[in-house]
């Protein structure tokens, strides 16, 4: 875990990646990719395989489950039979990381405003985040398809600064993959690694060049405090 730095930068607001930072989807997400298997008579995947891809939503998870056979199908039709079925069964598994509650909150009491750019669909997550009431006071989403570019563009999150008018610069940008801190970097912020997200076993996020590497959500208090 990284110590924190004292910096003399007021923070402005403080923007999360989705699946794999706030929420753990993963488990709905596997559920609708065994679905479309089932469909087609193929063996399902296991959590401990269709977790750590579960931050590549459809695209990442059909190719996991169908491997080199997915040529032979109609990838279109694949992607639009797991996301009804995933609209369907959005919440049924789907929690809050622990602690996440409790960082929103202090957040919230110190008058910083947070928000959400994730690269899933507008549409779902939408649809996905008013099950959640802890994150009722999200200050700007914006979905993987708000925008013509998403992460790891810096577009959307430069798109969310605008809207909550706070200065880029001084913003926290935290999320669990590569495509969340190269984005977050191009916007010249400063980034954390979720380190308790959908990160491959075997790799290294100390290369993605993050600012830091924090092991549970509320090691980000230390950063804020």
């Amino acid at each position: 875990m990284s110590t924190p730095h004292h910096s003399t930068v007021q923070l402005a607001s403080v923007l999360f990646d989705l699946d794999g930072t706030l929420l753990d989807t993963a488990d709905d997400l596997g559920a609708a990719l065994n679905h479309v298997l089932s469909h087609y008579n193929k063996p399902t995947v296991a959590a401990k395989d269709y977790r750590p891809i579960a931050s590549d939503g459809a695209l990442g998870l059909l190719n996991l489950g169908f491997g080199s056979a997915i040529k032979q199908y109609d990838y279109e039709i694949l992607r639009q039979q797991f996301l009804n079925y995933y609209q369907e069964n959005i919440a049924e598994h789907t929690c809050l990381y622990p602690g996440v509650a409790q960082l929103l909150k202090k957040l919230e009491t110190n008058n910083i405003p947070w928000g959400i750019i994730t690269n899933k669909p507008e549409g779902l997550t939408k649809l996905l985040l008013p099950y959640y009431p802890e994150l009722a006071n999200c200050a700007v989403m914006v979905g993987g398809d708000t925008l013509t570019k998403r992460k790891p563009d810096p577009e959307p999150i430069l798109h969310a600064c605008q809207q909550i008018n706070v200065d880029n610069k001084q913003c926290f940008y935290v999320g669990d993959a590569l495509r969340d801190i190269q984005a977050g970097n191009s916007a010249e912020m400063t980034t954390f690694v979720a380190k308790w997200g959908y990160i491959l076993s075997n790799e290294n996020c100390q290369t993605w060049q993050a600012d830091h590497i924090i092991a549970t959500p509320l090691d980000l208090l230390s950063f804020i405090n």
